[in-house]
């Protein structure tokens, strides 16, 4: 039996989520509760919900989902999926009926129930299901918001150990970089960035503490970005004025180091599934991808798995 105090400390915890939902919030409500890994009440305020508001709706499907990303990151793999899946079919029958970005949640919901359904067949030990569903899904939404997403798993679970692919060089900042054929025999730290990022801006002097240790042992450091249409302030702009703001008033405010080679292209972000900001990706001497990650690493992380690249064979 669950000690009283346990069960009164979990009803606290849970009504501030409780009234977020019942503000309207139902997301935010529940994505609170999967990201605490807490999917009880994930489940009850999803449940509690559809008491009142029985129509599906892409904002509850989103909310679905949730719960599925919860149990995925709770290891609950069985409730992943049975959440995944209901978000799945919801999802695909309002696309009878709509486009799939006419709506901002229902892209959310129909991503994260693609990842997690992926999810499922690699936890199962059957990775080669995995990437051929997320394959067959990215083909089926190609062109979509949730492309560069769907490439991102696909990457997840198969680009370590591969030949890296070429990264697109029509336009650059500062010096023309070299191709990655170029770059063979040296260590390459490839860091995804976007202008706005502030996660990028956290990750930068990580870099730097990198370059100056081991930028003249090997390490090569390359950093593609793309266009994102707008630049300070969110202000619209055109490629010419992204990339001018990116030469000029950016370069400024952030400097980017000379050492750093800085192909500009959204090919790259599209083939390299970067809807994470940062993604690193480190790729040894002979051009085979060692680690594919979206978001941040520290640098202790990083220079261990430099240093066992830059490792003289024994």
């Amino acid at each position: 039996m669950q000690h009283p105090y346990r069960l009164v400390a979990a009803a606290v915890i849970a009504l501030p989520l409780l009234l977020l939902a019942q503000g309207g919030d139902l997301v935010r409500a529940v994505s609170k509760a999967a990201w605490a890994k807490d999917i009880p009440a994930a489940e009850r305020l999803v449940a509690d919900y559809r008491q009142q508001h029985p129509e599906v709706t892409p904002q509850l499907l989103e909310a679905i989902s949730w719960v599925g990303r919860g149990a995925s990151f709770a290891g609950q793999w069985d409730v992943a999926e049975r959440y995944a899946r209901q978000a799945y079919d919801g999802s695909k029958a309002l696309l009878a009926k709509r486009s799939l970005d006419a709506d901002k949640s229902l892209p959310l919901a129909m991503g994260a129930s693609i990842e997690v359904l992926g999810g499922a067949y690699n936890a199962r030990g059957d990775r080669a299901s995995a990437v051929e569903f997320l394959t067959a899904e990215r083909d089926r939404f190609k062109g979509t918001s949730i492309e560069m997403r769907l490439q991102k798993n696909i990457n997840l679970l198969s680009l370590e150990g591969k030949p890296v692919p070429e990264i697109a060089m029509p336009q650059w900042v500062g010096a023309k970089p070299k191709s990655i054929a170029e770059l063979k025999g040296q260590v390459v730290l490839t860091y995804f960035w976007a202008h706005w990022c502030g996660d990028c801006k956290r990750e930068m002097p990580i870099l730097h503490q990198l370059q100056a240790k081991y930028g003249n042992r090997g390490l090569t450091i390359l950093g593609p970005t793309q266009f994102y249409g707008y630049v300070a302030r969110g202000e619209d702009a055109t490629p010419e004025q992204e990339m001018a703001y990116l030469r000029g008033d950016y370069q400024r405010q952030y400097p980017i180091p000379a050492w750093m080679q800085v192909p500009v292209s959204n090919q790259n972000f599209l083939r390299y599934g970067v809807s994470t900001t940062p993604t690193l990706m480190l790729v040894d001497r002979q051009g085979i991808v060692r680690l594919y990650h979206p978001g941040n690493l520290t640098f202790e992380e990083l220079s261990q798995k430099i240093e066992a690249l830059l490792a003289p064979r024994t």
